[in-house]
């Protein structure tokens, strides 16, 4: 993925929030909509596991519309592979309708890769983007869905596949 593409993404992001933002009612008490809690999320594979972390601020502009920051860890082990990754996204959520939650979600980690086997031990250190859009059922607090990283790359990424289940929680 390409410098100008990742820019790209994370400006559009940017630019729906702020829009969104402008357009939610003005509320001068800015900590009474500071809403926060994070997501857990689990992958698994035919040969292998994923599992993240992810504790999060947001604020909620209106009842349809909320935005935030979120820091990242995820540990992933498949076959010889291990990994480790931290970093941070921001996040915007959409409720057309009280139960069900839309999501995007621009990630940046910090990939620290180590490869065993018997012969060969291979240490790689980089930075991966991830594009996240997702959906799923909520309540007042809690939900659960699906999301999908567009910019999935199965020899790079940490996760098991494109599509990751998800539990967020809100308070």
């Amino acid at each position: 993925m390409s410098l100008k593409k990742i820019i790209f993404i994370g400006l559009a992001t940017l630019n729906i929030t702020i829009t969104l933002a402008q357009a939610s009612k003005n509320n001068s008490d800015f900590w009474n909509n500071v809403r926060f809690g994070g997501s857990i999320g689990l992958g698994f594979t035919n040969n292998g596991f994923n599992g993240s972390i992810a504790p999060s601020a947001i604020y909620q502009f209106n009842d349809k519309f909320a935005s935030g920051a979120s820091l990242s860890f995820n540990y992933a082990k498949f076959d010889n592979d291990k990994l480790l990754a931290y970093g941070g996204s921001v996040l915007s959520l959409y409720n057309p309708l009280p139960q069900i939650q839309l999501s995007a979600e621009f990630e940046q980690l910090r990939i620290n890769r180590t490869i065993t086997t018997p012969t060969i031990n291979i240490e790689d250190n980089y930075w991966l983007p991830a594009f996240f859009i997702g959906a799923g059922y909520s309540n007042r607090n809690v939900t659960f869905g699906l999301r999908y990283d567009v910019l999935y790359d199965d020899t790079k990424s940490i996760y098991g596949n494109a599509l990751m289940p998800f539990v967020r929680v809100y308070f």
